[in-house]
């Protein structure tokens, strides 16, 4: 699988880091507009299949497949860029600032809204039959998820969007994680392995990716679901993107770096130096 030690692959999250945020408005934008359509097909791939087979746990198994496509062909998430930029500013990388870590993270984030929203109205049709007929099941199942999951929330107030949060910050702890494996190997085969694991497990715990909301919640609103924008935006995008920022940073950026990069000295050694 050529794996990688954790110092090298780490130092290449640090440099992956610097090179997005001094990357151009025009490839940041294509690129994360890609990687929002990609990640949003694999989720109707994935609701699809927890339709027709009666078990959610067989659309968890394949989903991995969109974000699998979309870093080999080196697209850019939201949640990704959470947790690569800020470690280039914790490097001291030169030019490296908050502002352009702020930057690339909104043109991320616009870039993949809009890829997501392409393919919540372009499924909308395919699944209405251009606004003829009744969403099928699987689009009804869709506008299903918009409500369980804003208005779901709602109901138990600061409690619920709490939940939300920490939803947000278990879900990035693991797709942050998929985001090292793209880099743990040099191998296609290895790269697949270590990014399928951690995405697996996400999508079966239902935990709240932003991007993936991204695709979700318009589509249930075209769908016809019983909430709407600001409930969308309330009570799930808002507190998913904070999850997703905490947790990627705290429990897998900041510990890779902290213990691969900015080592501690090893006690043999400063057993030596202090006789």
């Amino acid at each position: 699988m050529s794996y990688l030690i954790p110092s090298e692959f780490v130092t290449k999250m640090v440099d992956a880091g610097e090179s997005k945020i001094f990357m151009s408005t025009r490839d940041t934008l294509i690129r994360a507009y890609m990687a929002g359509a990609i990640l949003a097909l694999a989720a109707v791939f994935a609701v699809a299949i927890s339709v027709q087979t009666g078990s959610p746990i067989f659309g968890a198994i394949l989903f991995p497949v969109g974000f699998c496509m979309l870093y080999l062909l080196g697209f850019d998430l939201l949640t990704g860029v959470f947790v690569l930029t800020p470690l280039a500013w914790l490097d001291k990388r030169p030019g490296v600032t908050i502002d352009g870590i702020l930057r690339n993270w909104g043109l991320v984030f616009s870039g993949n809204f809009l890829g997501a929203l392409t393919v919540a109205v372009m499924m909308s049709i395919v699944f209405t039959y251009g606004f003829s007929v009744e969403p099928d099941a699987v689009g009804k199942k869709l506008a299903g998820i918009g409500e369980a999951r804003t208005l779901g929330y709602a109901k138990y107030g600061v409690a619920g969007w709490f939940t939300i949060f920490i939803r947000g910050m278990l879900c990035n702890w693991m797709v942050s994680t998929g985001v090292v494996g793209a880099m743990i190997s040099s191998s296609v085969s290895g790269k697949v392995i270590a990014m399928w694991m951690p995405i697996m497990l996400f999508f079966g715990m239902t935990f709240e990716h932003s991007v993936v909301n991204m695709f979700l919640f318009p589509s249930g609103l075209i769908m016809g679901g019983n909430f709407s924008i600001m409930d969308y935006f309330i009570w799930n995008e808002i507190p998913t993107v904070l999850g997703n920022l905490v947790g990627g940073l705290a429990f897998t950026g900041l510990t890779l770096y902290s213990t691969h990069v900015k080592t501690a000295p090893k006690r043999s050694f400063v057993a030596r130096k202090e006789a």
